[in-house]
């Protein structure tokens, strides 16, 4: 009888320590793969001529008039990761040290500007949702808040001054009718507090679904190209014509609102890897 408990005692120490021997190796398993990385490729184009070369390629927009970029910036923030079951992940959410990055044509290599996100849940992702420019939500936070990011954006040339905030697009170049031969100036973005200054609110929120799933693991880095068709600047849902009257606009007059929403629509994703 004696035997027998000890029997009874031992197997159930052993299976108790097998038991908790497999939790923990799920355990150690399941923590490898909770974090993961994803890469953002945007390609600035025109939809029929392709990449963008900054004062070369030239675009002629619906109404006639032709156009070239010297320079082509713009700032996307609060990235969110949707995942298959409509779950968000927010990525330093309202946070522009962290979340927020300039898309800077002159930076492309072969015609890609990458955006790198780490520390991301391993899941199956479906769509992706981030802004263009910076929210109010952020920029109230103070200039301590973002402090990193509003020097890089300063050294980009992405700013006002900290009372007026950022530039969210800035665009240059040239235009014309016949040739593309009179400089332009178009940047757009908040002035301030625009509830207290009563102005547009030129932030916007795009989303785009993705044509296959982002499968963000430890041992999986998807890649995600997204194709910007600057052809809507000009030739978006208001067709714009450039102007003396607004060829030098800076701001958030009805010019710069009718840009921001015609280039709000211009993103799409092309194509996704999951290498």
């Amino acid at each position: 009888m004696k035997i027998y408990k000890f029997l009874s005692l031992l197997l159930i120490a052993f299976t108790f320590f097998t038991f908790t021997s497999c939790r923990n190796n799920d355990d150690d398993d399941s923590s490898s793969e909770t974090k993961g990385k994803l890469q953002l490729k945007f390609e600035n184009g025109f939809n029929n001529l392709g990449n963008i070369v900054l004062n070369q390629t030239t675009q002629t927009s619906s109404s006639g008039q032709k156009h070239q970029f010297s320079t082509l910036k713009y700032v996307i923030s609060n990235i969110s990761l949707i995942d298959e079951n409509g779950n968000e992940f927010k990525y330093h959410e309202n946070n522009p040290d962290k979340g927020a990055f300039i898309i800077n044509q002159a930076n492309a290599i072969a015609g890609i500007v990458y955006v790198n996100l780490d520390e991301l849940p391993k899941n199956n992702y479906k769509k992706i949702k981030f802004g263009l420019g910076i929210s109010q939500n952020a920029y109230l936070l103070g200039q301590n808040g973002q402090a990193k990011f509003w020097e890089k954006a300063k050294q980009e040339s992405m700013t006002w001054s900290w009372a007026a905030g950022y530039i969210f697009i800035k665009l240059e170049g040239k235009y014309g009718t016949g040739s593309a031969n009179t400089e332009f100036m178009n940047h757009t973005g908040n002035m301030g507090n625009v509830t207290a200054n009563n102005t547009p609110d030129l932030y916007r929120e795009v989303t785009l679904d993705l044509p296959t799933t982002a499968r963000v693991s430890a041992s999986i880095k998807p890649s995600i190209h997204i194709l910007a068709d600057f052809n809507q600047y000009l030739s978006g849902e208001t067709a714009i014509s450039l102007s003396t009257t607004n060829d030098m606009a800076m701001g958030s007059n009805q010019h710069l609102v009718n840009v921001t929403n015609n280039l709000t629509k211009m993103f799409k994703v092309d194509h996704v890897h999951n290498d």
